[in-house]
């Protein structure tokens, strides 16, 4: 079975920053997986933060455009999300999530989720 696991949260000043990590477990191939950050803030569903393909094409949900970077580094089977101008909304439990669409199959892993708070 292949495992996520995500590190970086906390607690966290408006307008400050934190850099959540994402490692994946050695046998997972990790560069041919489209890699996501979702978000569940307190009694909501949970939504789609930022995502990089295998190419590294990069998409962000509107709230977190110009503040929110994701990226990848395919020798340590890791994904990052640096998280700058931290809002209150941004108070959720973030996951990592490895996605595949193969021939016969699709591939979805989850992380155990970081929490994340904005508070002063």
């Amino acid at each position: 079975q292949e495992r996520l696991v995500e590190s970086g949260g906390g607690l966290v000043q408006p307008g400050g920053s934190l850099k959540l990590s994402c490692a994946a477990s050695r046998t997972m191939n990790f560069e041919v997986y489209t890699m996501n950050w979702y978000r569940q803030p307190p009694g909501k569903q949970r939504e789609l933060v930022a995502r990089i393909s295998r190419g590294k094409r990069r998409d962000y949900a509107d709230s977190v455009k110009g503040r929110f970077t994701i990226s990848r580094d395919n020798d340590k089977d890791t994904v990052y999300l640096q998280m700058n101008s931290l809002k209150p909304e941004d108070t959720a439990v973030y996951y990592c999530n490895a996605h595949l669409d193969a021939a016969l199959q699709t591939y979805d892993y989850w992380g155990q989720g970081t929490q994340v708070t904005v508070s002063s």
